[in-house]
């Protein structure tokens, strides 16, 4: 399901569930050519590819750190170490702002 107004999907876990480990999703795209429906009429020819997305806490629970940092590569990610230090950074600034913000209410 896709909330309002965001492009990120989100799926509702049944208490008692476990979060899904991977996804499968098929990917449509309409070719542009057409066939015959059941009733004679054009529907667009449509191909499918199935791919999997891979929940990365579990990879990273299970990989060691090289072979991890090579998936997040692969995925265009920084190695977590160098991501994990720019996030420090980013919530570092957040955080500096907020309390330059509550000074210059008070």
């Amino acid at each position: 399901m896709y909330e309002e107004d965001s492009k990120i999907p989100f799926i509702m876990v049944p208490d008692g569930e476990s979060n899904p480990i991977v996804l499968f999703v098929f990917i449509s795209r309409e070719t542009g050519e057409t066939e015959p429906g059941l009733e004679g009429e054009e529907v667009p020819i449509v191909e499918m590819d199935l791919h999997s997305y891979a929940d990365m806490q579990v990879l990273k629970d299970n990989l060691d750190e090289q072979t991890y940092d090579k998936v997040r590569s692969a995925l265009g990610l920084d190695p977590l170490k160098v991501a994990s230090a720019a996030g420090e950074k980013i919530t570092q600034n957040a955080r500096d702002n907020v309390s330059k913000n509550q000074k210059n209410s008070t």
